[in-house]
């Protein structure tokens, strides 16, 4: 299979993956759009108005950049553990596995949904966010980074979980018992210098901790950790997670009956 043809498999499957989740969107774009809404309500209006300023923000705009990676990690996740998942129990993805494609160009089609799928609640949330507080982008450069780079660590993490998954329970597991409370610890609604020092070294092991201070800081300008050091774990989550899951692919690892 030459390059070419390999771009029209890739195309197809990323178009694939894009319209799976667009035409249900009212299942797939909507919710969060309602859910970061309740969150600015409760937590930034009528517990933020309680707070005092972290950083020089008011609690209402300290709080914008974790709630639009919030929405950005969770969906990632959510869109490829999904249909992946949905391709085994199909018997659909052995046709893609005796076929002359690479398995590099398939792990890349779905991954390439969970981004669109991240991108778009990411914007959408970014929208809602405007009706609540003034987003003021810090550094592009920064912002747009760790957007993608976290959306596609969480797609490749959702593709791994897909692939051991032997049931729908299974795919729930992860986002339910260690996505979720990592993201609530991983600095989302707080800033780790309100902690107590022992837990302020704890909350270093979070990886999430990391993509989100460095979001604030593409943001507002400020961050609890060194922004080189952000990028470094990102990126190596994702060479790590990408070699990962080619070779569930390549050996078969949780496609097998």
């Amino acid at each position: 299979m030459n390059f070419s043809q390999q771009m029209v498999a890739l195309r197809t499957i990323a178009t694939k993956e894009y319209l799976r989740f667009v035409r249900i969107w009212i299942q797939t774009l909507l919710p969060p759009a309602i859910t970061i809404g309740l969150y600015f309500i409760i937590f930034g209006e009528i517990i933020g108005s309680q707070i005092d300023d972290i950083d020089g923000y008011k609690y209402m705009d300290y709080i914008v950049p974790g709630l639009i990676l919030m929405a950005v990690i969770t969906n990632s996740y959510a869109n490829v553990v999904s249909s992946f998942f949905s391709a085994k129990f199909h018997h659909s993805v052995e046709e893609m596995l005796v076929s002359p494609l690479p398995n590099s160009i398939i792990l890349i089609g779905f991954v390439s949904g969970g981004v669109a799928r991240g991108t778009i609640v990411g914007i959408i949330a970014t929208l809602v966010s405007l009706f609540f507080s003034d987003v003021h982008i810090h550094n592009y450069m920064v912002t747009f980074s760790i957007f993608i780079l976290t959306s596609i660590l969480f797609a490749l993490a959702g593709f791994i979980n897909a692939a051991y998954a032997r049931s729908f329970d299974d795919i729930t597991i992860i986002p339910t018992f260690v996505l979720t409370p990592l993201i609530y610890l991983g600095g989302v609604f707080y800033s780790i210098k309100m902690l107590p020092e022992i837990w302020q070294d704890i909350s270093l092991v979070n990886p999430i901790l990391y993509m989100v201070n460095a979001f604030h800081y593409g943001l507002l300008g400020v961050s609890d950790i060194d922004i080189t050091t952000a990028f470094i774990i990102i990126m190596g989550f994702i060479i790590v997670l990408y070699y990962f899951a080619l070779r569930l692919l390549s050996k078969g690892i949780g496609l097998k009956p």
